[in-house]
């Protein structure tokens, strides 16, 4: 299992730079172009609006990005036709169906080749059973590490338990996509009760995560 482990490791550290330059880029970029920026997410906005939210959470199911991505536009976007709690159920199922396929795919192809590629330098892959499938699951969704996709693999990758894998990666899934969904429709309409409520559930999420950090290191 520490080959496991040092996988969960190395693409923490990777993703920790990664994210920094991009914030950093990213500011930069929409400082430097805000005017041309802000009329591109309008015409965006629009074009999205046309397509709906069956094509908007297809995509949201399918491309392996980071959910706030979709879930800060999407109460906006579609809470007219959908309601908040529509939103929230709907992307939600989109990240039950990007979950399946990530693990179906990296159960079923990716393993072998990361099996025989382990093989010829003598190691074996990590498996994990019924036994130890719930840390591990916790282990990769609540400690800084992969992305949901790359986590997704890993688990696949081990053979972790379908069901207990995707219990456990939605019910952690579910209060980000809640605070992702309240917080951006909050701030686009100005509702402040809504930011706040949103808000604290992110920060209720960030306080349970730091306790389970916690006493991961002391156990």
């Amino acid at each position: 299992m520490s080959i496991f482990r040092e996988a969960v490791s190395a693409l923490r550290t990777r993703r920790g730079a990664a994210v920094v330059l991009a914030a950093v880029a990213g500011a930069v970029g929409l400082w430097v172009f805000r005017a041309e920026a802000l009329t591109w997410a309008r015409e965006a906005a629009g074009w999205i609006r046309e397509a709906g939210p069956a094509v908007y959470f297809a995509v949201m199911a399918l491309v392996p990005l980071p959910l706030a991505w979709f879930t800060v536009p999407a109460g906006e976007l579609f809470e007219a036709r959908l309601t908040l709690p529509g939103v929230i159920a709907a992307a939600m199922a989109a990240v039950l169906v990007q979950l399946s396929l990530s693990y179906a795919v990296a159960r079923y192809g990716l393993r072998p080749v990361v099996a025989g590629w382990l093989q010829r330098r003598g190691h074996a892959v990590p498996a994990v059973t019924r036994a130890n499938a719930v840390s591990m699951v916790l282990l990769v969704r609540l400690l800084p590490g992969p992305p949901m996709i790359l986590g997704s693999c890993l688990l696949a990758v081990a053979e972790t338990p379908f069901a207990i894998y995707l219990m456990l990666s939605a019910l952690v899934a579910l209060p980000w996509v809640c605070a992702g969904v309240m917080l951006g429709h909050g701030l686009m309409n100005g509702e402040f009760a809504q930011v706040l409520t949103g808000a604290g559930v992110l920060a209720a999420v960030v306080i349970g995560v730091r306790i389970y950090r916690t006493r991961r290191v002391t156990e």
